[in-house]
């Protein structure tokens, strides 16, 4: 799937949680830094790191790959 809709679809639901930047990047164990580079730039979580950061955020990783819709 075109990495625009994933970066789309992650930006929103990282912005929907509610939670800060320094917040989420604890839970999933990365630096804040990444949490905004993957909301800003052409950068992309690895796998683990997305799996990570669907289960701590309570997300469908199906929808955030373009593979569903809400």
């Amino acid at each position: 799937m075109e990495d625009t809709i994933i970066k789309k679809r992650l930006s929103e639901e990282i912005k929907n949680s509610g939670l800060t930047t320094i917040e989420i990047a604890k839970k999933i164990g990365v630096s804040p830094e990444m949490i905004t580079q993957y909301r800003t730039t052409k950068k992309l979580p690895k796998l683990d790191t997305f799996a990570r950061l669907c289960k701590e955020l309570d997300l469908d990783a199906n929808y955030i790959l373009g593979n569903e819709e809400k």
